[in-house]
């Protein structure tokens, strides 16, 4: 590989073999030429010399250009003499001309090749920004920022400071040499800092006028304009990244006082109804001892069924509790269609009465993995609020259908239906219809248990409805591929 001194000798080589080769033409060639014509051709070549080599290069064909036009095309040829003092003139401004116009050339080029260099840096710093505004999370920003600059500017190396936290994060092969203590005085003085021979940079992180920190890289020389709209950017991403963190705390916060809310509407309705009903039994009971046996069972019968009620409101919370810690095992086996849809009906005899169920099974439907009590839970729930949110007359439509991976189990009713706003709520713990909460008793924890027993399954669940004309919930269970293989 040539250096630096040989390409630069290449080059005043190959200027002045242009020279050669313009001269030769116009002597050999073109020998009764025009001299203004070989002139222009002299000037045309050193500007273009100049354009692609620079100045210091067409400086010399400038001067080699002007000895072979006055030797060759000046008369008397031959002879470095002029004769005609309107040649001077004209030798004068040819050597002027060419020069300036050289000098012009490679200056427009200079300025070419720099507006080049801030188009590149513009771009990388876009990217950088795409980069940086991409996360929300602070100590993922920090810890990702060295790694962001070393990508975007093709950097050998990033470290940058934080001062709040005295603390360095540091990214790419050699990051080590970037001087810690040149990025604090770039953070105490807030200005950058280039070393051109070394190939570092370092320049102070703001927001505004208030310094939050430095950055140093190596390298990638960057133009002073450039770090410090890295800096500025890099700033901006900090404190976006700590507004969007304390944004999403204040929400967290925000949605554990609404579930506190909710949780405790639940309670307090939910709960007290049967506490009130069995306390009025036993205060009945203990207060009237004349009461004829059939007065006494039926008060015991409305404790019972009470009693029944709250254990499944603590049953279902604690349930809800364990399913969030993922403090439960599943025990998959092969299980078909079929036998889900008949233990999930047997699950809801009772409730369900003299309500007309319709299932629509095609044949041929595969085995599905899954737990058979689990999976029995989701469906039973489903076909439960189905009982209760539509009128006793109208059936219940459980179907099923097979695609590529997994089979999609839906149970349809034909009850008010759900708003769609509601569509995107009626999974989340606690929340009840806001038409249909104080008409139907429950605590709003049968659906998102439902969620969490299907996504455990590796499925997904889901509702469509329209408002007037019912409502479809479906939920999806994996294909078994060993045992359909094996039907």
């Amino acid at each position: 590989m040539l250096t630096a001194a040989q390409r630069q000798t290449a080059r005043f080589i190959g200027a002045l073999s242009i020279v050669v080769a313009i001269t030769l033409f116009y002597r050999k060639v073109l020998p009764d030429v025009n001299q203004t014509t070989v002139a222009l051709s002299f000037l045309l070549a050193i500007l273009a010399v100049s354009a692609v080599w620079g100045m210091v290069v067409s400086a010399l064909m400038s001067v080699a250009a002007m000895l072979a036009f006055n030797y060759f095309f000046l008369p008397p040829v031959g002879t470095f003499t002029v004769a005609d003092p309107q040649n001077w003139v004209a030798l004068f401004a040819f050597l002027v001309t060419a020069i300036v116009g050289s000098q012009l050339s490679g200056r427009i080029r200079k300025e070419a090749r720099a507006s080049n260099q801030r188009r590149r840096e513009i771009e990388k710093l876009y990217t950088l920004s795409q980069k940086l505004l991409g996360e929300g999370n602070v100590i993922q920003l920090l810890n990702a920022m060295p790694n962001h600059i070393v990508e975007a500017f093709e950097a050998g190396a990033a470290a940058l400071f934080l001062a709040d936290k005295q603390k360095f994060y540091r990214s790419g092969f050699g990051s080590a040499h970037l001087d810690e203590e040149r990025m604090r005085t770039a953070f105490s003085r807030d200005e950058p800092f280039i070393d051109p021979v070394g190939g570092f940079c370092y320049a102070p992180i703001r927001l505004g006028l208030r310094p939050l920190g430095s950055v140093g890289i190596s390298g990638s020389p960057l133009s002073r304009q450039t770090l410090e709209a890295m800096g500025t950017l890099m700033g901006i991403a900090i404190e976006r990244a700590r507004a969007v963190e304390q944004l999403s705390k204040t929400e967290a916060d925000r949605q554990g006082e609404r579930l506190k809310s909710a949780l405790l509407d639940s309670i307090t309705h939910d709960f007290r109804t049967p506490l009130t009903s069995i306390k009025a039994s036993v205060t009945s009971l203990l207060s009237n001892s004349h009461q004829n046996p059939s007065q006494q069972r039926e008060l015991l019968t409305v404790i019972d069924e009470e009693s029944d009620r709250l254990n499944h409101l603590v049953a279902e919370a604690s349930e809800m509790a364990q399913l969030e810690a993922g403090e439960f095992a599943l025990d998959f086996s092969a299980v078909t269609v079929q036998a889900l849809v008949d233990a999930a009906l047997a699950n809801c005899r009772n409730a369900l009465g003299s309500r007309e169920v319709r299932v629509e099974l095609p044949a041929g439907l595969p085995p599905v993995r899954a737990d058979l009590s689990r999976a029995k839970e989701v469906l039973a729930q489903l076909i439960e609020n189905a009982n209760l949110y539509s009128p006793q007359d109208r059936p219940v439509i459980i179907s099923a259908e097979a695609n590529a991976n997994s089979v999609l189990i839906s149970v349809a009713d034909q009850g008010p239906g759900i708003d769609d706003p509601e569509q995107g709520m009626i999974f989340d713990k606690f929340y009840r219809g806001k038409d249909q909460r104080y008409l139907v008793q429950g605590t709003g924890m049968g659906l998102p248990i439902a969620k969490a027993i299907v996504e455990a399954h590796g499925g997904s669940i889901s509702v469509t409805s329209q408002l007037g004309h019912g409502s479809v919930f479906s939920f999806t269970l994996p294909i078994d591929r060993e045992a359909a293989a094996r039907r």
